[in-house]
């Protein structure tokens, strides 16, 4: 395999630290969900659905804000940015614990909307650091620092919260958050690279931006997670049919692994590859991995194709997105892109429960993945009239193209894949309970 892509985005002034300093910040970010659902059903004595409602606030908020928040980064620059929402953080973990269920609720949902942004802040910065050419192996690494992220944040968190208490997680996680604020306003890493434009008077009207491609893009980053979401929910409730729940975290950490492999071959090909073929092939995948729920070892199997691509599909549209908008609304768009991420993880997991509850578990991969490809063919007429387009040899355009599946398919689907967690997006380990616990770690990891 070739590294010297590799070699050289790890070359470029500030990319290392920047990407160091991303998995550890991102750790107590993975943890939130699973520790809020802990609170919620330990200490106050509520139920999965009432946790579930907390996490869909909070998710709802950081839905809303991530965009907002963007916006202020282009305006008014990184630093404000963080003592902002560092300072939101602090207060809201550290009274949380004290806070009666009704009053949590919309706590839960302005602290969404403050949430420390360190998701969409660190693709910007990249963007910012690695030029174009470097920017596809940047983003695969940074895709692989949100699995790590996924792979260990809910872990401690369940370990943590079964030890010692949800309540004392609670202020570990958010003590985690408080310190990654500040590690960050410390790093304060660029938004915008030296040669691109400062802030202006005019803002970038969004009607030259928001284009049909830029919407495109969104919308295979929502699908992307909303397969992955589903995925997560269906292998607990696949292992619980078949009496092998015990190796959830076997699987899960299966999946974050091929993932993880997925994304690093990704970064070392020469050529783009379409994130409407990516979504596509992982849609595909995921449709038949429910056949591998007679054994735990076999659905290990049966995830590593799917497995494989998540990495790189989210890789691949955040690349995409940081190329498509002019440097001064970099911020809103990543913003946006990161919201897409969360809707579809928050979609993803209630929707392949709800399918699980009135059929049977497999049909959870199915329904998803089905989803995934309807999105992908909504998609693909668009692309290809863009395609036919003369003026769509545009500068930006330099994005890897959202060609129709079957061109880009050979390229990463023949060694078969964020982390968001990430996960993938990331594929965080989940609790024992195949409830609202699981979807919830993995929602709230994926803001930014």
């Amino acid at each position: 395999m070739n590294m010297s892509p590799y070699r050289q985005a790890l070359a470029l002034p500030g990319l290392r630290s920047l990407l160091l300093v991303s998995v550890l910040a991102r750790v107590p970010l993975t943890a939130t969900g699973v520790t809020i659902t802990f609170h919620v059903v330990l200490d106050l004595g509520r139920g999965y659905g009432a946790a579930g409602l907390v996490g869909a606030a909070m998710t709802v908020g950081a839905a809303l804000g991530g965009p907002l928040l963007g916006r202020l980064v282009d305006r008014r620059g990184l630093r404000p940015v963080l003592v902002l929402t560092t300072a939101a953080e602090a207060i809201f973990w550290s009274t949380a614990p004290a806070l009666p269920y009704p009053v949590l609720l919309p706590a839960a949902f302005v602290a969404g909307l403050l949430a420390l942004p360190i998701f969409s802040v660190i693709r910007q910065s990249i963007a910012a650091l690695a030029p174009p050419e470097h920017r596809r192996p940047a983003y695969a690494l940074d895709s692989m620092s949100v699995e790590l992220s996924f792979m260990v944040g809910p872990a401690l968190a369940v370990a943590m919260s079964t030890a010692v208490s949800a309540r004392v997680t609670l202020y570990a996680v958010g003590a985690g958050i408080v310190a990654a604020g500040i590690t960050l306003w410390l790093l304060d890493p660029p938004t915008r690279a030296a040669d691109e434009p400062a802030p202006q008077r005019r803002r970038v009207p969004r009607r030259e931006w928001l284009t049909r491609r830029m919407v495109a893009v969104l919308a295979v980053s929502l699908a992307t997670t909303l397969v992955l979401g589903g995925t997560d929910v269906a292998v607990v409730a696949v292992l619980r049919a078949g009496g092998e729940v015990g190796w959830t975290g076997v699987v899960l950490a299966a999946w974050a692994v091929a993932s993880l492999v997925g994304g690093f071959a990704y970064g070392a090909v020469s050529r783009p590859v379409s994130p409407l073929a990516l979504v596509t092939v992982l849609s595909l995948c995921t449709i038949p991995v429910g056949l591998g729920g007679a054994h735990w070892w076999l659905l290990c199997l049966a995830l590593v194709p799917a497995g494989m691509l998540c990495a790189p599909t989210l890789a691949a549209t955040a690349d995409t997105v940081s190329r498509l908008v002019p440097a001064e609304v970099r911020g809103e768009a990543m913003g946006l892109h990161g919201s897409a991420v969360t809707v579809g993880i928050a979609l993803g997991a209630p929707l392949a429960g709800a399918v699980i509850d009135a059929s049977a578990p497999p049909w959870g991969f199915v329904v998803t993945g089905a989803i995934g490809l309807l999105v992908a063919a909504a998609v693909l007429p668009a692309e290809l009239l863009r395609r036919a387009t003369p003026t769509a040899a545009a500068p930006t355009m330099a994005a890897p193209t959202m060609a129709a599946p079957t061109a880009a398919t050979p390229t990463v689907a023949a060694p078969g894949p964020a982390a968001d967690p990430v996960p993938p997006l990331p594929a965080g380990p989940v609790p024992a309970s195949p409830g609202p616990a699981a979807p919830a770690s993995a929602t709230t990891g994926v803001t930014g």
